[in-house]
Order: structure tokens, then C-alpha cells, then sequence
């Protein structure tokens, strides 16, 4: 089964291949693409099953053994984030194929922007399954060259600005951590993450100490922690809704997912854990205190998106079995409902003729449809019973609560005004957008669209209401299938964390996975 493990990557890729040569075809684009990633959430579940019954497995490339050839490992930590991004891209590029239809891809120009996504998505299952710290470096690489394509597509200033300021941002987080890998080999003599993890032991602790904070502050960048979060909300918002859904919802996940493995694989123990808790904190709060501040819808979520990461670095930060398995089910949950708001939040912009809540309302009565796509992922957010949100919460606050220092409690009420705060800034856009009546807006945007027709005797304006594609539609309301899923069965999904947690805890099980006979 694990022969199978190549192929998350290699799959999108040919893809990707074939929606180049077909660029005359974008009939064939799309559908090369939708299968490609159709066969990547097949491949997703069968290993999802097979990992957790049988452990951890590795795939030696090529037949190079470990560590001198490229190893793909594969545990219930990469199975599961495997299965939900798969999952997650795939709705979106569904979406963003209904947004082409009815726009006529002036937004997402499926020549560039098929292959492209293509090329994220391999960057993504690559991230995720790399066994050592310079494949992981050439996954981020790949994120970064497709993402800047994606974030600057239609050319406009505001985009191109903005993908500058990402990119900047990028490559100071890749150089960082290029120059860690190069420390690191120079120090361990290699760069397999199971082989570091013992050699890295051996090491003076100050130098553990550096190359530590050089990770760190790598992936940090990459995961928006504070105060490395300043470029997300101003780069995030500006690109197609489609594209800021699969940033918002996957991209800060792969460097939690970085420094979860270097906090569990690399440096197991809590030197760290003290400033990771006060990173926590401070990142919940400037990102809500930055989400209700703001009218765009957009870069409400893009803060919050901000504020949740310190969720999941404040399990990260308890370095327990229950903060590793909280965390991990925070992820999925976070995931899934963040996607699922920022598509929603598309569908508003054309539904309303506007992001800012200040120049939309009555939306309720105009698409009750949509109201409920909205409604249902934003109270999961906001973390309100019985939700997903509510449980990875609860779990992170108990996790919390049984290591119970002065400053983890601190971070837990931190974290319980987060959630309330949260749920007002989202309540408020339910509130002006769903809720008040088009005639109390004062800078309504018409939801009208104006045509010149042709008629007897001369041209006449007329105007016809906007419609919601039923693509984007089905697309939006089978990601809160999704979410409501990760509720329904919660008990199997935090019963699979916690297996996966307990693996992750002194990083043992990882070594165990790549080097069955011992570390060489």
C-alpha cells in the first residue's frame, strides 16, 4: 500500500503536464485537473486506513536506502493532513471552475491558473510527507513559485503589490531555513529528519539552542505566528476568492505542520516551550483585535485566520501527549472551516456586489442559501456546541489546564476571549450583511448588474439580479458538509489524533518508522 505514497505527488504533477499541453483546451484542463485530484483523495483515504492500522511507513525512493536517498514517511499526522488537504483542494478548484464558467475566467484564467494549482497542490502532499528537512525545503519552494503566480493572476496594481510583499516575505523565511539545513548538516552530517533527531542530542545545548530559533523563525514566517504575521492580511485578501480560500485554509497549515515536527522530531523537549506560550498568546489577541476592527470581509477572516494559529502553537507549546492531539484536531478542524468562510465570503462579494459590510445587506432574504453556507462555518469558527470548533477549543484548553503553570493559564483565558471575540466579529458580519435590510445600508452596492440590450427602435439599459453559479454553490456547501462531518465524528477523529499524538511525543515513533532495524 505504501508503494502507493509517490503518487500524491507525481499524479498532480502529470496533471499539471497535461493542462499545459492542452491550453487550447480548457474543456480538458479542467477535467484532467478535477481527476487529477479526484485520484488524490482516493489515494488519501486508502493510505489514511492503512497507516492507522499498520503504523507508520517509509518509501525509499529510487531504492536509495535511508538516509542517503529521498525517504517519504508517512504516519497518521501526514495521512491525515494528506487526506483533508486533498479534500480541500479539490473543493476549491471545483469552485473556482464554477467562478470561470460564469465569469469566463477573467479572474482565474484556466491556462495559467489549472496547472498552476496543480503545481501547489504537489508543493502541499510533498510538504507534508518529506522525510528530510531539504525535500521539505524544495516543497516550500514549490508553494512559493505557484503561489506567487496565483496571487498576482489578472496583473492588477493592488495584486502585483501585494504578491511583491509576499514573496519578499517568502524568501527571507526560505533563506533562513536554507541557511538552518546548511548549519545543520554541517553540524549532524546529515539532513534525514529521523537521523538529525538522534545527532542533534549530541550537540553542545547552545548550539541545539541556534538551530532551533533558526527553524523556528523559518516556519514561524510560513505560519503567520506573531509578530511574523504582518504580511497575511494585506496579501491574503487581494487574490480570487478561490486562491485566498486554498492560502487561507492550507498554506499556514504547512508550517504548523513544520513546527510541529520540529517540536516533536528535532527537539523534543520544552526549551523552548515558555517563549512558544507567550508567541501563543500574543498572536490569539493582535489577531482578533485586528479582525473586529475591520469591514472587509476578507481581511476580517485573514486576522482571524492570524488569531487561530495560536491555538494550535499553544498546544504545540504544552509539549504533552493531550496538547500534540489537540492540536492536531484543531488543524483538520481549522482547515476545513477556514476554507469553507473565505469561499463563502466569494459568494458574497457577488451576491452583495461587495467584501465590505458597509456596503452590503438584506443578503438573507435575497439567497437564504447562502446565508446558511455562511451561518454554519462561522458559528464552527467562532466555537459554538456542538461544533468542531467548540471540541478542538475545549481540548486545547484542557490540555492546557492539566499542565496548569501560571502563564498556560494565563494563555487559556487569552484563547476564551479570542473565541468570544471571535464570534462577534462574526456575528457582526451576519448582523450587516444577512441580517439589516439593503435599504438601511447608506453606500449600498446594488446587487443589480446594468446590460444594453438591443431592442426596437434602439438600446435600453436593463438590469438583472446576480446569481450564485451552482457550482460555487455545491462546491461552498460540500466543505460545510465537510465541517459538519469533523462534528458528527468527532469521537473517531480525536481518537485518530490521539494515536497520532501519542506516536509524535519524544519523536521515537518517527525514527522507529524510518529506520525499523535502529538509527544508523
Amino acid at each position: 500500500m505504501t508503494a502507493l505514497l509517490p503518487l500524491v505527488v507525481i499524479v498532480p504533477l502529470i496533471g499539471a503536464a497535461v493542462a499545459l499541453v492542452a491550453a487550447r483546451r480548457p474543456r480538458l484542463q479542467v477535467l484532467a485537473s478535477i481527476v487529477a485530484l479526484a485520484v488524490v483523495v482516493v489515494l488519501s483515504a486508502l493510505l489514511f486506513v492503512h497507516v492507522d492500522a499498520a503504523g507508520g511507513q517509509a518509501v525509499e525512493v529510487g531504492g536509495w536506502p535511508a538516509p542517503f536517498g529521498i525517504v517519504l514517511v508517512l504516519d497518521r499526522l501526514s495521512a491525515l493532513m494528506l487526506l483533508i488537504s486533498s479534500i480541500v483542494l479539490l473543493a476549491v478548484l471545483v469552485f473556482s471552475v464554477g467562478q470561470g464558467m460564469a465569469d469566463g475566467d477573467t479572474e482565474t484564467p484556466v491556462s495559467i491558473y489549472n496547472p498552476t494549482y496543480l503545481i501547489l497542490a504537489a508543493g502541499v502532499f510533498n510538504a507534508f510527507i518529506a522525510g528530510d528537512l531539504f525535500n521539505l525545503y524544495v516543497g516550500f519552494e514549490i508553494l512559493l513559485v505557484a503561489s506567487y503566480v496565483l496571487l498576482t493572476l489578472s496583473g492588477t496594481e493592488e495584486r502585483i503589490r501585494a504578491g511583491v510583499t509576499y514573496i519578499v516575505v517568502s524568501l527571507v523565511s526560505s533563506l533562513l531555513f536554507l541557511a538552518a539545513i546548511a548549519m545543520i548538516y554541517g553540524a549532524t552530517g546529515t539532513v534525514n529528519i529521523a537521523q538529525m533527531s538522534e545527532r542533534l542530542r549530541e550537540l553542545p545545548a547552545e548550539v541545539q539552542l541556534i538551530l532551533h530559533i533558526m527553524l523556528l523563525v523559518a516556519f514561524g514566517i510560513k505560519a503567520a505566528i506573531f509578530p511574523l504575521s504582518f504580511w497575511l492580511p494585506d496579501s491574503y485578501p487581494t487574490a480570487p476568492a478561490p486562491v485566498t480560500a486554498v492560502f487561507a485554509g492550507l498554506l499556514t497549515k504547512v508550517g504548523v505542520y513544520a513546527i510541529l515536527r520540529t517540536e516533536t522530531a528535532l527537539f523534543p523537549g520544552d526549551e523552548l516551550s515558555i517563549p512558544l506560550l507567550v508567541i501563543a498568546g500574543l498572536t490569539l489577541l493582535v489577531g482578533i483585535l485586528g479582525a473586529v476592527a475591520q469591514a472587509d470581509i476578507k481581511r476580517l477572516l485573514s486576522f482571524t485566520l492570524v488569531s487561530h494559529i495560536g491555538y494550535m502553537i499553544f498546544g504545540i507549546a504544552l509539549n504533552t501527549v493531550a496538547g500534540m492531539t489537540a492540536t492536531i484536531y484543531y488543524v483538520a478542524h481549522h482547515i476545513v472551516a477556514q476554507t469553507t468562510l473565505f469561499l463563502a465570503s466569494g459568494l458574497i462579494e457577488r451576491q452583495g456586489g461587495s467584501a465590505s459590510i458597509n456596503r452590503v445587506g438584506g443578503l438573507l432574504k435575497a439567497s437564504p442559501v447562502l446565508g446558511v453556507l455562511f451561518f454554519l462555518p462561522a458559528m464552527n469558527l467562532g466555537g459554538i456546541p456542538p461544533f468542531s470548533g467548540f471540541i478542538g477549543k475545549t481540548a486545547v484548553f484542557l490540555a492546557g489546564a492539566d499542565v496548569g503553570t501560571p502563564l498556560v493559564w494565563v494563555v487559556i483565558a487569552v484563547g476564551a476571549v479570542t473565541s468570544l471575540l471571535t464570534l462577534y466579529a462574526l456575528a457582526r458580519v451576519w448582523n450587516m450583511a444577512f441580517w439589516r435590510g439593503k435599504e438601511e445600508v447608506k453606500d449600498y452596492s446594488s446587487p443589480l448588474l446594468d446590460h444594453v440590450e438591443e431592442r426596437p427602435g434602439g438600446t435600453a439599459t436593463v438590469t438583472r439580479s446576480r446569481t450564485l453559479p451552482s457550482l460555487m454553490t455545491w462546491a461552498t456547501g460540500g466543505m460545510v458538509v465537510v465541517s459538519i462531518a469533523l462534528t458528527v465524528f468527532a469521537g473517531p477523529l480525536y481518537a485518530f489524533s490521539s494515536r497520532a499524538g501519542e506516536s509524535l511525543r519524544g519523536g521515537d515513533g518517527y525514527v522507529e518508522t524510518v529506520f525499523p532495524d535502529g538509527t544508523p
